[in-house]
């Protein structure tokens, strides 16, 4: 496996991108918000900077499936509600770029060395490749969030334009790095539900 970081490092800062929970859409309903919630402010309390996109819900129309063996067709459509989330790959592209900007100002021995990113959204390619070509000094290294067991290609455009690449999380390792099940906060505390 690819080491995280060089030894020894230092972190410098850790930021999560995500969108709201919508109850109306959830699993579990307004559960799932309140849980949602819960884990971000323990992630706030822990010094982790939260950045929200949004949800778009909007009826529209996709192919039919039938079975596995009958393609799909433009003529024989149904209707579907299609949620999406927004702004947060813009977030993290944006967030990452102005980073490095904001670090190459800085005399080398201050800077940071690499940029972490976990996601398999090849939607970020442009940003890796960009970060990559003007800032040629700062390594860039993609976490899969993959859990072992589970066959996944690689997103072979984020691989191209990183330094290294992790292809999978362990359960031990999600496992050793879990919050605990209560975390103190400004208010009241953050506590991990019981379906967790």
């Amino acid at each position: 496996m690819v080491p995280l970081l060089p030894k020894p490092h230092t972190l410098a800062s850790v930021s999560f991108f995500t969108s709201g929970v919508k109850p109306s859409l959830a699993s579990r309903g307004i559960l799932s918000k309140e849980a949602q919630d819960s884990y971000l402010r323990a992630l706030i309390a822990r010094g982790v900077s939260v950045t929200y996109g949004r949800h778009q819900l909007e009826s529209g129309k996709a192919p039919r499936f039938v079975d596995k063996n009958t393609p799909a067709s433009r003529l024989d459509q149904v209707g579907i509600w299609k949620l999406e989330e927004k702004e947060t790959d813009v977030h993290i592209a944006i967030s990452m770029y102005r980073l490095a900007a904001r670090e190459a100002s800085l005399v080398p021995e201050e800077r940071i060395q690499q940029l972490v990113l976990v996601s398999a959204d090849t939607d970020l390619t442009p940003a890796l490749r960009a970060l990559r070509e003007d800032f040629p000094n700062l390594r860039i290294g993609v976490i899969l969030p993959h859990r072992e067991g589970i066959k996944r290609s690689i997103p072979g455009s984020l691989k191209d334009h990183s330094h290294w690449m992790r292809r999978i999380v362990t359960t031990e390792e999600l496992a050793a790095h879990q919050l605990p099940n209560r975390v103190p906060t400004m208010k009241k505390p953050a506590v991990k539900p019981d379906y967790w």
